[in-house]
């Protein structure tokens, strides 16, 4: 948010001008790889759900969804079936905040979970990936910048961008994840990755619908991701190429069509949707501290920002930077242990990549702070 503000540019633009051409690809490649897996199973994820809700196979709706995705977007009329999903997304954060007060809450074993472990196997270090890559994914932290000049932000603005900020991620989407693991963790004794399973928190407030109000809600929540993952891809290689992020340039339309249509492969994936979303969570976190660290680098340049990072922001980027790095570190480390195979061996080959690029990044800022060159 702080850099989309100084700069009042994409992430990409900024990093290509004042690092080169070769930082500004990697960080296409590494958003648009995580991006794009993404994609696959959050369109699995409506696909499985339309079938489970309706009957139909989960094919067709892949295909159905995906030319509903490129026909509305590319046409800006996809926005009305986005309002919806989250109107559907809202009831169900409303019934799981509701649950707080009818199911049994442990305080103490809820303080507890304030000091974090990652539970022993492969499983618990994916799934711990996976909960934080959903928080602080790649995409993420590389769109804000976009959604700053798309609102028209500046410097002049900040205040503004710091409450929305909080106002979303620390207290609707803190809020809503606080009471999901509340209530879970009080209401499954063994909770499976199941759509039946997590949705017997919900039984003490909706009773013997709570499976229809978790799936619709589960529902909406992937038809409003979709959309919003769909232009991801897009958005930075037209940045990185230069072209306008608007479908007004054909080109830009073009891109977008061509993610919504590719999108409708993920229906045809076997195995369910809720091990693959978790894994391509975690995959994502992989990406995420080279991001994070790019943002760092560029915010204590006075050559990139007007005015470099308070100390504060440091601290706290630092910390992320750390948690993220560490969790996906013991993500990929239990992946390894538990056999190398094809897609693992890419796994472990794509964070060699982005890990040596940190580290070089950090080596980097460290020479310039010690000789003072911002060259």
């Amino acid at each position: 948010m702080r850099l989309g503000l100084l700069t009042a540019d994409g992430i990409v633009s900024v990093v290509e001008r004042r690092l080169g051409e070769a930082w500004a690809w990697l960080l296409v490649v590494d958003v648009v790889v995580a991006a794009g897996l993404a994609q696959l199973i959050i369109m699995k994820t409506v696909a499985d759900v339309s079938a489970a809700v309706t009957g139909v196979d989960a094919r067709i709706w892949g295909v159905t969804w995906a030319v509903v995705l490129a026909v509305g977007l590319a046409g800006r009329g996809y926005r009305v079936a986005e309002v919806g999903a989250k109107v559907l997304v809202s009831a169900v954060v409303l019934a799981f905040v509701a649950s707080l007060f009818v199911v049994p809450i442990d305080p103490a074993a809820a303080a507890g979970g304030l000091m974090p472990v990652i539970p022993a196997g492969v499983n618990g270090a994916l799934l711990a990936a996976g909960v934080l890559g959903g928080a602080v994914h790649v995409t993420l932290v590389t769109m804000q910048s976009y959604t700053m000049r798309a609102r028209g932000w500046s410097r002049d603005d900040y205040d503004l961008a710091v409450f929305d900020v909080g106002g979303s991620m620390l207290v609707a989407f803190g809020v809503y994840s606080l009471a999901v693991f509340l209530v879970a963790a009080s209401v499954l004794d063994s909770p499976g990755l199941t759509a039946v399973g997590a949705a017997q928190a919900l039984e003490p407030v909706a009773g013997s619908g709570a499976k229809w109000l978790f799936l619709l809600g589960l529902w909406g929540a992937a038809v409003s991701t979709l959309g919003g993952n769909t232009v991801v891809p897009p958005y930075l290689v037209v940045d990185k190429l230069g072209w306008d992020t608007d479908v007004s340039d054909p080109r830009y339309r073009a891109l977008l069509v061509a993610v919504a249509l590719l999108s409708a492969g993920g229906a045809f994936l076997g195995g369910a949707f809720f091990p693959l979303l978790v894994l391509v969570l975690a995959f994502g976190l992989v990406g995420t501290p080279f991001a994070l660290a790019l943002v760092l680098y560029l915010l204590n340049r006075d050559d990139a920002v007007p005015e470099t990072n308070p100390t504060a922001a440091n601290v706290g980027g630092l910390a992320l930077l750390g948690v993220a790095t560490v969790t996906a570190g013991s993500f990929l480390r239990e992946q390894y242990a538990s056999g190398v195979d094809a897609v693992t061996g890419l796994v472990l080959l794509f964070a060699t990549v982005l890990a040596a690029a940190t580290l070089v990044l950090m080596a980097r800022f460290g020479r310039e702070t010690l000789t003072g060159s911002r060259a």
